[in-house]
């Protein structure tokens, strides 16, 4: 007599009696099975629970599906225009997406047992019946749902698509923050519109939404790798209401037009969550509308993938290994300042070390660091939230941003006695860092005692992989080059962009830093204390070997990274 699978694995568990029971009753008041009920407690994994489904079911079992599909000799592959006609709720709540074997046949990826009667109703659904079922584990079926939704075309199309030739205006809306974007089926065409170009915005992996009055349309402009595109250019009539839109979605006051209004939304498209600065401000033609997008999935970079060239990293490592002192990183609004903070942060991370962090937003949780957000309504700035830091024991203070003398005076102080201090500026180059702070009244001989280094960075685009173009430079071209012609082999070919659907015919696709690293050498801190200028102390730091930002740009043009007229562009050359 053959043993059932559900006993075998029993027999194995060899659970006591009354855990056993508690899962017998779990499993006989919720109406599930007893290896569901096993498997919610945590007395087996998901795969065990599968394979024991599997078994009594007579339902074969992948493990591998959301991997293999995505592969062409995978064996398995996904009709997305097929998926797209299954109602998104419907896959969600079932745990199940209709994918295809080696043959074609029409297959049901499950994660639960209901598998011939969820394949006899998607048959109904999608007139072509489902010759079997699959139990694949529920992180593999909703990674291939969440694919295909957020890649489809269902949320893209032109503004006439959404608004058809019908729709003038729309007075108020009273609808609640969209938690889904793919979810959301609103039949409000001004409701679909926000929920298309955000949805459009999130794939592309635009920094920023514009929308923008003008005498006679709205525009719709995207910030792609740093540079501004338009998207769609809407009817004048249209704007109030979508702004209205935004407005309820952020929770401001849709009533209010003539004050600037901030406020966040939190979306999610698919599997990716994102969350949304908003900034309203009125101007003569209605209210101008920027968007701030900021993926909560992005996970904080390491030192080693910041695009630092060898020598630069162990600059950067040196710094972080100090014990006291001030490191400051320069660059304008959107260089990727916090990203290059945040990075250094999670080196210093450690058991025995406190770290605490003052910033204006806090942009991403970092494990192990305490975290704390100015807030100028209740009077927290950053010169009386770092006054309480440093009665908090830290060995380690992140800064946002030194804005003016009274948090500058802090900062050393802190620095003087005994932290690392970590903050950034608004400077052109790692030379006017010095400047700024003597013109916020740090006096010489203080900042000569406490500065450890100085990071100016920019970001360049780097070329699309799919359509960079390859030529041999000229004698003027490579005269552009300056110091880094040294790393230039002759014969070598450089890049510049071409455009393909890829990067969405700009010809770059992401963004990549280039640094200027001045470590406070004897000679800089005796230069400080004579207040020397900015000039001088950047001809000392060269002297030195220090590399500018033009410099470090050029080897990423060398090394087919990004284009001349990028760099020139970024460092204005």
């Amino acid at each position: 007599m053959s043993t059932s699978p559900l006993t075998t694995l029993l027999d194995r568990l060899r659970l006591a009696p009354e855990v056993l029971e508690a899962c017998a009753r779990n499993a006989e008041t919720s109406g599930i099975s007893l290896e569901r009920a096993l498997f919610e407690a945590e007395r087996i994994d998901e795969r065990r629970y599968l394979e024991t489904t599997g078994a009594l079911n007579g339902i074969p079992c992948e493990f591998r599906l959301a991997e293999l599909a995505g592969k062409e000799d995978g064996g398995w592959s996904v009709d997305a225009e097929l998926v797209c006609k299954v109602p998104l709720p419907w896959l969600r709540r079932h745990a199940a997406v209709p994918v295809r074997d080696r043959d074609g046949a029409l297959t049901l990826a499950i994660s639960r047992p209901s598998g011939w009667l969820l394949a006899q109703e998607l048959g109904l659904l999608l007139g072509e019946r489902p010759v079997r079922p699959v139990l694949a584990p529920e992180a593999d079926v909703m990674d291939i749902i969440n694919r295909v939704f957020g890649e489809s075309t269902r949320s893209e199309g032109s503004v006439s698509d959404v608004l058809g030739d019908s729709v003038n205006e729309i007075d108020e809306f009273n609808e609640d923050a969209v938690e889904d974007l793919l979810e959301d089926s609103s039949d409000a065409p001004f409701i679909r519109l926000v929920n298309m170009i955000l949805a459009q915005a999130v794939r592309a992996g635009a920094s920023d939404i514009h929308i923008e009055p003008y005498r006679d349309v709205s525009r719709v402009r995207f910030r792609l790798d740093g540079v501004l595109y338009e998207r769609h250019t809407l009817n004048k009539a249209h704007h109030a209401a979508v702004v209205s839109r935004i407005k309820v979605m952020a929770k401001l006051n849709i009533a209010e037009k003539r004050l600037p209004q901030d406020g966040r939304i939190a979306i999610s498209l698919g599997g990716r969550q994102a969350g949304l600065r908003v900034s309203t401000l009125p101007t003569s033609f209605g209210e101008r509308v920027v968007l701030r997008l900021l993926e909560k999935s992005e996970r904080v970079l390491s030192l080693a993938e910041l695009g630092l060239g060898r020598e630069d990293l162990g600059l950067m490592h040196a710094l972080v290994r100090t014990t006291h002192g001030i490191v400051l990183v320069t660059g304008p609004t959107g260089s990727g300042k916090t990203t290059t903070l945040y990075a250094v942060l999670q080196e210093l991370t450690a058991p025995d070390k406190n770290i605490l962090t003052i910033e204006d937003p806090v942009e991403y949780e970092l494990e192990g660091v305490g975290q704390m957000q100015v807030n100028p309504k209740i009077g927290l700035t950053f010169a009386d939230g770092l006054r309480s830091i440093v009665r908090q024991d830290p060995d380690v203070i992140l800064i946002g941003e030194i804005r003016d003398a009274e948090t500058a005076s802090i900062a050393v102080q802190s620095a003087l006695t005994g932290h690392l201090v970590f903050s950034t500026l608004h400077t052109n180059d790692a030379p006017g860092a010095v400047t700024r702070l003597f013109d916020m009244g740090v006096e010489p001989f203080l900042l000569s005692s406490v500065l450890r280094g100085v990071v100016a960075q920019r970001l360049v685009r780097m070329l699309c992989p799919h359509c960079r173009q390859a030529y041999l430079p000229d004698e003027q071209e490579l005269e552009k080059l300056g110091a880094a012609r040294a790393a230039y082999v002759p014969g070598q070919p450089l890049y510049r962009a071409g455009g393909c659907p890829e990067c969405l015919e700009t010809g770059y696709r992401g963004r990549m830093a280039i640094y200027e690293i001045m470590p406070a050498s004897d000679a800089l801190k005796r230069l400080i204390v004579d207040k020397a200028d900015a000039n001088v102390l950047g001809e000392c730091a060269l002297a030195e070997g220090m590399r500018n930002l033009r410099h470090d740009g050029m080897l990423k043009v060398i090394a087919g990274l990004t284009s001349l007229t990028e760099v020139a562009r970024v460092t204005n050359a």
